[in-house]
């Protein structure tokens, strides 16, 4: 993108309009640590033109409708400290975020999203701040900032977050309760919850060189990036022949064809009327996730011997046996790794790595949570985000995420875009299909020759649309 074709018109730091949360700290757990080493997430969403008369009411409107939310999120307009005895802690001192006016007037919503499955346009990494920002870098940067970008045609909202101070669950509360200010709500729908009494407070000591931690990869290889679409009736495809097995003719358990996942409306969950699937049944998603897997380990054209992982991030609030609060404010995901030798993985069938999946999936429960914070208390770390020996795959975000749900007023998204943050080869991120009912996008960022022979896997392109 052209330096010229993107201009900044203006900068500022918008304030909580309640300022009661003056010096309260919100000390960053075992799930909030090892973030330290993250950039921060960058997410936001595309829309077409919106009503407003100029840019300045535009802008003007959205500054007001975000200092009302942050005056319910109040850590994200405050900043990182350390103590003397190296605990980390968020410092509500209503210092502010920043917000950036820009524009791109020569730019059309048809150039963002062309219609012949190219690869995503890295216009939209000039949509974000704070690229390649490690979140330590929240000790002297602020904790979010929101860019506004006038478009041709329509206008993109960006956000970026620390992600030492936020996961999916929580990026997307404060990103729902955004638009919703806009939209007109006098009061907040999804109240998050601040207390640190969980599973993930403890007293270990994460401790950094002078300076801060480094990147834990390298940010600087070539990569392509590309958006899959799959259909409800591409996925319940994949469903099916994930849970049949050839053993004896026999398919695995009840197959029952209906969406597991929960449907989402006004980001909440609502109950499917149909019949829920047999407990022992594989997922939508761990299908998905396992031919995928599969295919990329085959593009890559890895030795039989060597060792594949997929790794998968998951929300641990309802994994705990005295639950967290659903919108628990922070950090609450572990990484599941499920490994597993190339020949392995190639040799079987779909229904053997969705399986392996799934049997890690299903034993993430209180012991499992509880054995790796006194695995991490033990051996305090970062997180190792990268794919460090070539074969590894690390699947982020969600389709349950009500990223659609985002209307600022002037109706929902039209996309859901990602800047340059956390990206290496084999980065997967899972965002919701826009028109919903179990539809999937996954964003998949691969080194080139990767990337070209996924394309070429039929396996894989069969169920794409």
């Amino acid at each position: 993108m052209p330096s010229s074709s993107l201009f900044v018109v203006s900068r500022c730091t918008i304030y909580p309009d309640d300022h009661q949360s003056l010096n309260n700290t919100l000390k960053l757990s075992v799930s909030d640590l090892p973030m330290l080493s993250c950039q921060y997430i960058q997410k936001g969403v595309l829309f077409t033109q919106s009503p407003f008369e100029s840019s300045n009411s535009l802008i003007s409107h959205l500054k007001i409708a975000l200092s009302k939310t942050l005056s319910h999120f109040p850590p994200l307009a405050g900043r990182l400290i350390t103590d003397s005895d190296g605990y980390v802690y968020i410092l509500c001192n209503d210092a502010g975020v920043d917000f950036v006016h820009a524009k791109a007037p020569h730019l059309p919503i048809s150039t963002l999203l062309p219609a012949n499955h190219s690869d995503v346009p890295l216009y939209f990494r000039k949509f974000f701040q704070f690229d390649s920002t490690l979140s330590y870098a929240g000790h002297y940067k602020p904790l979010m900032a929101i860019q506004v970008t006038e478009l041709n045609d329509g206008v993109f909202i960006g956000c970026t977050m620390n992600h030492a101070v936020v996961d999916g669950t929580s990026f997307w509360n404060f990103f729902n309760t955004f638009a919703e200010f806009s939209k007109g709500e006098k009061k907040i729908t999804r109240q998050p919850c601040f207390g640190r009494k969980t599973v993930f407070d403890s007293p270990a000591v994460l401790k950094f060189p002078e300076g801060g931690p480094s990147a834990t990869f390298s940010g600087d290889e070539p990569l392509r990036e590309k958006i899959f679409h799959f259909s409800r009736e591409a996925i319940l495809k994949l469903k099916l022949r994930a849970n049949r097995t050839t053993v004896n003719g026999k398919t695995n358990g009840k197959i029952t064809p209906v969406n597991d996942e929960p449907d989402l409306k006004n980001g909440a969950a609502v109950k499917n009327s149909k019949p829920a699937a047999a407990a022992f049944e594989i997922s939508s998603f761990q299908s998905l996730s396992a031919q995928l897997w599969r295919s990329v380990t085959r593009a890559r054209k890895l030795e039989g011997s060597r060792t594949t992982t997929f790794r998968m991030a998951v929300n641990c609030r309802h994994r705990v046996e005295q639950r967290m609060e659903p919108l628990y404010f922070g950090n609450a995901i572990q990484s599941i790794p499920t490994v597993a030798s190339v020949k392995e993985l190639l040799s079987n069938d779909l229904y053997w790595s969705a399986n392996q999946l799934r049997q890690n999936v299903v034993a993430h429960g209180d012991a499992t949570v509880r054995r790796g914070v006194k695995d991490w208390e033990s051996n305090p770390r970062l997180f190792p985000l990268g794919n460090f020996d070539g074969a590894m795959i690390t699947m982020g975000s969600s389709p349950r995420f009500p990223m659609y749900d985002n209307d600022f007023g002037w109706g929902r998204p039209i996309a859901v875009r990602s800047g340059m943050a956390n990206k290496f080869d084999g980065k997967i991120s899972a965002f919701p299909g826009r028109e919903g009912n179990g539809t999937v996008d996954l964003e998949v960022v691969l080194a080139p020759e990767t990337m070209a022979g996924l394309e070429e896997d039929m396996e894989f392109m069969q169920y794409v649309s």
